[in-house]
């Protein structure tokens, strides 16, 4: 052994290096204290921020109420624990897994955690069909696309289903959305020690969650809290008052109690949750009451209560409530093929289901008539998507681009064509297919199923959508023209990307004379 000098290395073995000492953990100074966070893939992490005080007690139902700071450091190290969820997906159970009543948190990724970075950021805000929802899962991480980006990424918690949608006598309405705001005023005030630029704040959301940023904008909440918007696959649903304490009537009568924060405040949040999920189990007993929410089984939306929203973002932006935000809108070609796989639908659908869906949907009274005959060699399956599809997402996106063109402002319509390979390609282009594309992580969440394997074609595209989106967040361009009711230029990703002219252009007619270019307001 002498032979070996010290540090030499035998014929045919690796160099055994010394291991890299670890990156130190890293620590932020907010005015609301000190924070350490982690050190992942070279950005800084802190996560579990509390943003709000716990909705609980005295506070539950009640409008949030902004956290207070205090000394020491804290560690951020971890993820805050859900609000309670519905059952869909197994989110119930989740959040039953995260014990806690401290729901309102904020996450930050960085790639460079200093003050004075002055880096772009992206907020994001969940979907969840407004009953579902938490910023821990895997999907949203937010490291790639802080990394690859150079943009602080913030996700948050906020309270959804009837903790935060309900219409309850005695509590505010919308305080889900809120908890949206107090969170964007926490970022407006704390983001800057994260290394972000509280001027350059860009908010971005898919399903409930475009829906969510719509609705900010018609609160006139956009010109203070974030210059740029980005709203994924925005849903038509906006409750008068009335639908929505009927509905909250029926909910709480399935504990025998009524919608008053005196009868509720006193039972346990999962259980609420719970009651919630009966509910909505049996909504097809109520369709010849509350109609299409019933018909599509939406229990919770946004209340257009004259107040907190004082009227839908469509009749909102066209008044120019969102002039001065630059807007990034749009859908995917598939919007229902999700849903109705999740369903097993897929392949059912017979004539009757596809008349009743164009019956309950289609604008106008001659509506279904109209779909035929704009699709004529669309069997029932197609009409079925088609028509659900537009009703819930595409036309209520294409017209919220319209709106903020009609009232001043600059949108930027996109498409995502590009099939999923998932499962042999069945689900299409579908709803949510842009929220792994959009962070990165290809890999990683529920989403997963949809792309299947890793595959340089999804890659491709996640890139194209994170240069595009952190690019809008930086300078407020995200690379293609903006949209204009004349052209309708589209940006579709797919494959071959392109801009274009408006891609559905026949279900764009059919909608033109009427739904949302009317009054997007879902009544009893």
């Amino acid at each position: 052994m002498a032979f070996f000098r010290e540090g030499a290395v035998m014929p045919g073995t690796a160099p055994q290096r010394q291991p890299s000492p670890s990156p130190p953990d890293p620590v932020v100074r907010t005015a609301g204290g000190a924070l350490r966070g982690s050190s992942e893939g070279g950005v800084a992490v802190f996560r579990g921020i509390p943003y709000a005080e716990p909705p609980v007690g005295a506070l539950r139902f009640a409008v949030p109420r902004a956290v207070r700071g205090g000394g020491g450091t804290r560690d951020a190290v971890a993820f805050g624990p859900p609000p309670p969820q519905a059952g869909v997906f197994g989110m119930d159970a989740l959040a039953r897994a995260s014990a806690g009543d401290d729901w309102l948190t904020v996450n930050v990724w960085s790639p460079d955690a200093a003050p004075g970075a002055g880096l772009p950021v992206l907020v994001w805000i969940q979907g969840g069909a407004y009953v579902i929802g938490m910023s821990g899962l895997p999907e949203y991480d937010g490291g790639r696309l802080a990394r690859e980006g150079g943009v602080v990424v913030v996700t948050f918690n906020y309270r959804v289903g009837i903790e935060g949608f309900a219409r309850i006598e005695g509590a505010p309405d919308n305080r889900g959305l809120l908890d949206q705001v107090t969170a964007l005023e926490w970022v407006r005030d704390h983001i800057r020690a994260f290394g972000g630029d509280p001027d350059r704040v860009t908010v971005f959301g898919q399903s409930a969650g475009g829906g969510s940023i719509a609705a900010l904008l018609a609160m006139g909440h956009g010109g203070g809290l974030f210059r740029g918007a980005v709203a994924q696959s925005v849903p038509g649903t906006f409750f008068t008052p009335e639908l929505a304490a009927d509905i909250a009537t029926a909910c709480a009568s399935e504990l025998g109690l009524r919608p008053t924060t005196g009868d509720l405040s006193a039972v346990d949040p999962a259980t609420l949750a719970a009651a919630g999920d009966a509910l909505t189990a049996k909504l097809g007993q109520w369709v010849g009451r509350w109609g299409r929410p019933a018909y599509r089984t939406i229990p919770f939306a946004p209340v257009v209560d004259g107040d907190v929203l004082p009227a839908t973002p469509w009749q909102a932006l066209a008044a120019g409530a969102g002039r001065d935000v630059a807007l990034i809108v749009g859908h995917t070609r598939d919007e229902q093929r999700l849903f109705t796989v999740v369903e097993g639908l897929l392949g059912e659908v017979t004539e009757e289901r596809a008349a009743g869906a164009l019956d309950a949907l289609a604008p106008g009274p001659e509506g279904a008539r109209r779909y035929r005959a704009a699709f004529p060699a669309a069997g029932p399956q197609e009409l079925y998507e088609l028509v659900n599809s537009d009703w819930l997402f595409r036309m209520p996106s294409l017209h919220l681009a319209r709106a903020q063109t009609e009232g001043g402002g600059r949108a930027h319509l996109f498409e995502l064509t590009w099939p999923a390979p998932g499962m042999d390609g069945i689900f299409g282009a579908c709803h949510g297919l842009d929220v792994p594309l959009v962070f990165g992580n290809l890999a990683h969440g529920q989403t997963t199923a949809l792309l299947g394997e890793a595959s340089p074609a999804a890659e491709e595209l996640s890139a194209r959508f994170r240069d595009a989106w952190t690019t809008f967040a930086a300078h407020g361009d995200p690379g293609w023209p903006p949209y204009d009711t004349t052209r309708h230029l589209t940006r579709l990703f797919d494959t071959h990307p392109a801009v274009t002219s408006y891609a559905e252009e026949a279900s764009r007619l059919l909608w033109q004379e009427h739904g949302f270019d009317a009054l997007p307001l879902i009544t009893c």
